[in-house]
């Protein structure tokens, strides 16, 4: 397979790997969304997914696959005839399907996991590459936890891989075990052992858990390693994966250590794509991120800002415009007509249908009433909320909350369920505690509140508050959402409201229970009805 030797390729796991990160839950129209910034970002490979994971996972790889131009479409699959069928059958859609299939390696996994000598895994991994190469040319290889298997059987996979078809062998570190220099060593034995090797690409997926990803990353790519695999904001199983923004720009800002090697990747994009990473999983980047983090072009100290007002170069070794930072823009007013706003929405990469624009107008028009200012960033979440892909059983009609130092904390709510107004008021420790404990009785659904995470959206004091949560529920089912808005109890009960609506919808529609059987639950408590015709009254929280 013919490879432009200073090319490396980028291959992006964030749909796959990244969203393996606990409360990391996206809906298949954000998979799409992000799936198609990647491609804007110039990446070269998406792993959308592990489609014989769940129904969901399936459908989610073969929406990216359906609708995504530019990148290969990757799905994962163990090296079992079933898992490559299914693999196939959802990448099929795309121009360029990839499958990648997978078989630990290391002695430890052999002996505890497997229960399998060398031989039988050299057997099963050239015939699961030869079957899923009757299904797709493009067909990748992964000796899972490669980084601490023997480097002789090693080599002797990774020849036999590449004998039996496969175009790409990846080779993870996958427990983030590896030192740079090590990693390092082990490519650069591959390449003098494994006689092949020339015919095929050499990925690399390292994990962060000892903080080396990047590290290990570049010095794979520094002795013969062509491929990086990699998730936007570092997003991935535990400590996380190699981030795609810091190797891109190392190879970028460094060229007297990485020469002539260079990626596809649009630097501009970084930044946006970051945030709306961020934005959709509920992962807040933090501030001293390298690159994208917020701090990253901050200084603070007298000597740096004197040192950047004389020399730029002197404290700042990119600049912030190369990654996509620019000055947030203010945006339209309360006067401001439907269409202009539908042409700035689109212009921020954001397509609504008629219908999702007309409440999304409506929501502008009462967020300009309560900001001086509205930014691009309340746009995008006005806009982002309409996409999202969960028709609701409830929704907030109402809510007034009650609190002080001296004051036991009280929420009213009234939730609108088709033609039916329900209303309930409860107390609790504070006034998001009263309003949750609310819903629950008045839903029947009680959930537990795993995760809970505030970020300001836009500036200033009236900026919109996000409000990320993870929510487990009574089953055992783990439920993330978030929701926006100027009051931050308001949008807690929104965020917490969107996990019961999930739920009760993935009951219904996947037949994990029947919905009328949550409806019953115990009475004690359940908001009273209210009648659909009467007039509200009271002020919306």
């Amino acid at each position: 397979m013919k490879k432009n030797k200073d090319n490396v390729v980028i291959f992006d796991t964030t749909l796959r790997d990244g969203e393996q990160c606990p409360g990391a839950s996206l809906t298949h129209r954000e998979k799409v969304e992000i799936a198609h910034q990647l491609a804007k970002l110039g990446v070269d490979v998406i792993e959308a997914g592990f489609p014989i994971a769940s129904p969901g996972d399936f459908a989610a790889v073969k929406a990216v696959a359906e609708a995504v131009n530019g990148p290969s479409v990757c799905g994962l699959a163990r090296c079992l005839n079933k898992d490559i069928e299914r693999c196939a059958e959802a990448v099929a859609p795309a121009k360029k399907p990839r499958i990648h299939v997978f078989l630990a390696t290391s002695a430890i996994h052999r002996k505890f996991k497997l229960r399998k000598a060398q031989s039988e895994i050299l057997k099963q991994a050239q015939q699961s590459i030869a079957y899923a190469k009757t299904f797709c040319n493009d067909v990748q290889f992964s000796p899972e936890d490669a980084s601490r298997t023997e480097p002789d059987f090693l080599a002797q996979i990774t020849e036999a891989a590449i004998d039996a078809g496969a175009t790409v062998v990846n080779i993870p570190d996958t427990v983030g075990y590896a030192t740079p220099d090590e990693f390092g060593d082990l490519i650069a034995y591959l390449f003098d052992n494994v006689p092949n090797i020339g015919k095929a690409v050499i990925n690399v997926h390292c994990h962060n858990d000892l903080g080396l990803a990047v590290a290990n990353s570049l010095a794979a790519v520094q002795h013969g390693a062509r491929g990086i695999e990699c998730t936007i904001n570092g997003l991935g199983e535990r400590a996380g994966n190699a981030s795609l923004e810091e190797v891109v720009m190392a190879m970028r800002t460094r060229p007297d250590r990485f020469g002539s090697l260079k990626t596809g990747i649009k630097t501009r994009q970084l930044y946006p794509t970051s945030r709306m990473v961020s934005r959709l999983t509920g992962m807040t980047v933090q501030r001293n991120k390298a690159i994208v983090g917020a701090n990253a072009f901050a200084h603070e100290s007298g000597i740096h800002q004197d040192g950047m007002l004389k020399e730029r170069s002197t404290y700042e070794i990119m600049r912030p415009e190369d990654i996509g930072i620019s000055g947030t823009e203010l945006v339209m007013g309360k006067h401001s007509g439907r269409h202009a706003f539908a042409n700035h929405v689109s212009k921020l990469g954001v397509t609504l249908k008629p219908d999702e624009l007309e409440r999304a107008y409506s929501r502008f028009t009462e967020l300009a009433d309560k900001k001086k200012h509205v930014y691009d960033d309340d746009l995008l979440m006005i806009a982002r909320e309409e996409l999202a892909d969960v028709s609701p059983v409830y929704m907030l009609d109402y809510l007034h909350v009650s609190t002080g130092t001296d004051t036991v904390p009280t929420a009213t709510c009234r939730l609108r369920r088709g033609d039916e107004l329900l209303q309930d008021a409860g107390c609790g420790d504070g006034p998001v505690d009263a309003a949750l404990k609310t819903i629950d009785r008045m839903t029947g659904v009680k959930g537990s509140l795993l995760d809970f995470s505030l970020q300001a959206i836009s500036v200033g004091k009236d900026a919109m508050g996000e409000v990320s949560v993870r929510v487990a529920m009574e089953d055992g089912a783990t439920l993330s959402a978030k929701a926006a808005s100027t009051d931050i109890v308001e949008a807690s009960t929104k965020a917490y409201l969107s996990c019961v609506n999930r739920y009760m919808r993935d009951i219904k529609v996947n037949g994990l229970g029947k919905e009328t059987d949550i409806k019953r639950k115990p009475a004690a408590g359940r908001g009273k009805r209210v009648s659909a015709r009467k007039k509200k009254t009271g002020r919306k929280a």
